[in-house]
C-alpha cells in the first residue's frame, strides 16, 4: 500500500518519527515517535494545511510516497476513538489513546479516520516496531504550496 506525507524537504527522507517525538501530535505525546501519513496526496495536503500558518509555510516542501506493508494494520473506526477525537486543539484523550497504541507491541501501522474528512483515512507509522523496516520511500517530489488553499 502507498501512503503520502507533505513536509519540509529537508525531512522528506526521514522515517524516524523524530518531529512527532519532539513535539507530539493529535495521536501522540512528545517522546513517542510517530510518522503521520495519509491515504492520498490530496488528504496529505489538506492535513498539512490545517496544521500550519500561511506565514510559516516553507518554500522547500516535498510530497513523500511511502510503501507500507498491507499486513499489521490496526484499522480503527470512529466508534473506537475517544468521543472528542476531532476537537481542536487535539485533546489529551487522543494523545493518550494513540500513545498507548504506539507503545504497544501490536501496532506497527494504525489506520485512523481523518479529523477533517472522517470518511478518509490517515496512517500512523510506528518507527519503533520491527515491521517498520519494511516501510520504504518510493519517491520524494518537490511540492509548491498553492497559497489559495489558506486564503480567507
Amino acid at each position: 500500500m502507498i501512503v503520502y506525507r507533505v513536509g519540509k524537504s529537508r525531512f522528506a527522507h526521514d522515517l524516524s518519527g523524530e518531529g512527532a517525538r519532539l513535539f507530539g501530535g493529535r495521536w501522540n505525546y512528545p517522546l513517542t515517535p510517530c510518522i503521520y501519513t495519509s491515504g492520498s496526496r490530496a488528504l496529505a495536503i489538506l492535513e498539512y494545511s490545517v496544521n500550519v500558518n500561511i506565514h510559516t509555510i516553507p518554500r522547500a516542501l516535498s510530497i513523500t510516497c511511502i510503501e507500507i506493508p498491507d499486513t499489521g494494520i490496526l484499522q480503527l473506526q470512529q466508534a473506537d476513538l475517544p468521543g472528542n477525537w476531532k476537537e481542536m486543539p487535539a485533546p489529551f484523550s487522543t494523545r493518550e489513546f494513540g500513545t498507548g497504541l504506539l507503545q504497544g507491541p501490536n501496532s506497527p501501522i494504525i489506520e485512523v479516520p481523518s479529523a477533517i474528512v472522517p470518511e478518509e483515512v490517515n496512517y500512523l507509522l510506528n518507527p519503533l516496531h520491527p515491521l517498520h523496516q519494511k516501510c520504504k520511500i518510493l519517491s520524494v517530489k518537490d511540492f509548491v504550496y498553492d497559497v489559495r488553499i489558506k486564503m480567507v
